[in-house]
């Protein structure tokens, strides 16, 4: 894949995390600590939270098309750094109850639903792009063939 590309699917990436960190974030909160009130500067940790979160993205680039089975190992190790960064960024911040062993089996099951959803969306949106382009290929033959 060419880098200009790369960085196109990063940065859709970067704004579709952000949109579910911030659901779940809301989610959890209200749970968690439901009377709980911030100002206005907590508003940006879901979009710090994604931005840390797409460094682990970046051992999924290759120029080269991987195997199945290297994209699959990659994907995994991407999941699980990104569940460190988040786990990190748990016990070093003062925003998180890490006293409670449930909060943090739940930013666990967090980020997996999250990165199975982000998955799911980029699929759906590559198989979509994948149909267009077979029409507009179909097309060109039928003009041109």
């Amino acid at each position: 894949m060419e880098f200009k590309r790369f960085v196109v699917n990063k940065l859709i990436l970067f704004f579709t995390l952000s949109t579910l960190i911030t659901v779940t974030v809301a989610l959890v909160g209200s749970a968690f600590a439901p009377d709980e009130r911030f100002g206005y500067g907590t508003m940006l940790l879901p979009i710090k939270y994604a931005a840390l979160c797409m460094l682990p993205t970046f051992v999924t680039f290759s120029r080269r098309e991987l195997s199945p089975k290297a994209m699959l190992f990659r994907k995994a190790l991407m999941l699980i750094l990104i569940e460190a960064v988040m786990m990190i960024i748990a016990f070093t911040g003062p925003e998180i109850d890490t006293d409670r062993p449930e909060v943090i089996l739940v930013i666990g099951g967090c980020v997996l639903v999250i990165f199975v959803l982000v998955h799911l969306f980029l699929w759906l949106k590559d198989s979509a792009e994948a149909k267009r382009l077979t029409l507009d290929l179909e097309k060109f033959q039928q003009l041109h063939g």
